[in-house]
């Protein structure tokens, strides 16, 4: 059985209807828009997508489109850690609600997964930006 770990999950409100909010999200091509920490250069090769993180090259796979708007992306690393980053848009009255559950990893001290967690808020920030613009 699988040790569960320490995680935080953060939200945004949107004032956009939640179709229009997955619709745009579940584009891999325009997460360089909104979500600098997964990384600066997000590109397709293939079938796969590929970023650079801080911590190296990592294959990055994306949940298909879907009725429920459920947003999933894996990440895998060359040394085979697979990192789960589970991501929801829910309709919140007309507009909508951006979740996204971090998760800390076994080898974060806690100022990297305050890190972390920093910079998805900042990135949920930035598509509350983008989208309400």
């Amino acid at each position: 059985m699988a040790t569960t770990v320490e995680s935080q999950t953060l939200s945004v409100r949107i004032e956009r209807p939640w179709r229009a909010v997955y619709d745009f999200t579940s584009e891999p091509a325009n997460f360089v828009a909104w979500a600098k920490g997964l990384g600066e250069s997000l590109r397709q090769v293939g079938d796969r997508w590929i970023v650079q993180t801080p911590a190296g090259r990592m294959d990055v796979h994306f949940t298909p489109k879907n009725s429920f708007g459920i947003l999933d992306h894996h990440l895998s690393a060359p040394d085979g850690t697979e990192i789960h980053v589970p991501r929801r848009v829910i309709a919140n009255g007309g507009g909508s609600e951006v979740m996204l559950t971090v998760f800390r990893l076994p080898t974060m001290s806690d100022a990297a997964f305050a890190a972390d967690a920093d910079a998805v808020q900042r990135d949920l920030q930035a598509l509350k930006a983008l989208m309400e613009s």
